[in-house]
């Protein structure tokens, strides 16, 4: 079994009311199911929330809500609230962020492909893409090496093409798949500097001495972080053919 969890926040610094707030008529959180339901791997879905209102909106696409509390300081560690709440028997779990709106089914579905494949290797699978945005703070590099194994994850510009012509940075994409035990475990691994510094809960996984894989997703697409995220997806949205 495999089962899609997304935490969800009305409180989010950068933006308010995220998962709620509309776009193009469809809220965020919305425009995520639509795509997520697309998926031919995932055998369900649960919205990991702290409030009703999120609640309500998955409720259009009958989709089950869990509240969690509104005290839990990230995404993954609302996700692992789940099984307190459910017994479930799951081969991997998927982590898909609720600002994920250009979220590709099949990408979905070939991280989840690559995780099965490497089970017994990874703890934990990240995708990314090839950008060429610099200077964005907003979203994770991913620094790996040629056999897919990630080194580190920073939210600089990463790495520095110190010796070389510049060739892109890898974009984290904002779905992950965990092994469920794994995930279970993640709240109770003790923070440490890295993580606290870079603002990156995944940072938590490496400096506890867990494995994390990558795989590319050919598709360079953003989530929607601040106002301008916001602004630019509104413009971008039409042209998407996974929000028809």
């Amino acid at each position: 079994m495999i089962i899609g969890l997304i935490p969800a926040r009305l409180k989010s610094k950068r933006l308010p009311n995220k998962p709620i707030k509309k776009l193009n008529g469809i809220s965020l959180i919305g425009h995520v199911l639509k795509n997520a339901l697309k998926s031919k791997m995932l055998d369900k879905i649960v919205v990991c929330a702290d409030s009703n209102k999120i609640a309500d909106e998955a409720k259009k696409y009958g989709i089950e809500t869990i509240i969690t509390s509104s005290r839990i300081k990230n995404g993954t560690e609302r996700i692992s609230e789940f099984f307190k709440k459910k017994k479930v028997n799951a081969k991997l779990i998927v982590d898909i962020q609720c600002d994920e709106v250009f979220l590709s089914p099949k990408n979905l579905d070939k991280i989840i492909n690559f995780h099965l494949k490497n089970i017994k290797k990874y703890d934990v699978v990240i995708p990314h893409s090839i950008t060429r945005e610099k200077n964005n703070k907003n979203y994770v590099k991913v620094i790996s090496d040629n056999d897919n194994n990630v080194l580190y994850l920073s939210r600089s510009d990463s790495p520095s093409n110190f010796r070389s012509n510049f060739n892109g940075f890898k974009r984290h994409m904002d779905f992950i798949t965990f092994k469920t035990d794994f995930l279970k475990r993640f709240k109770t691994l003790r923070k440490r500097k890295l993580e606290n510094y870079e603002g990156i809960e995944l940072l938590r996984v490496l400096e506890n001495g867990f494995k994390i894989g990558t795989i590319k997703m050919n598709e360079d697409y953003f989530s929607i972080n601040t106002m301008q995220d916001f602004k630019k997806a509104q413009k971008l949205l039409k042209k998407n053919k996974y929000n028809d």
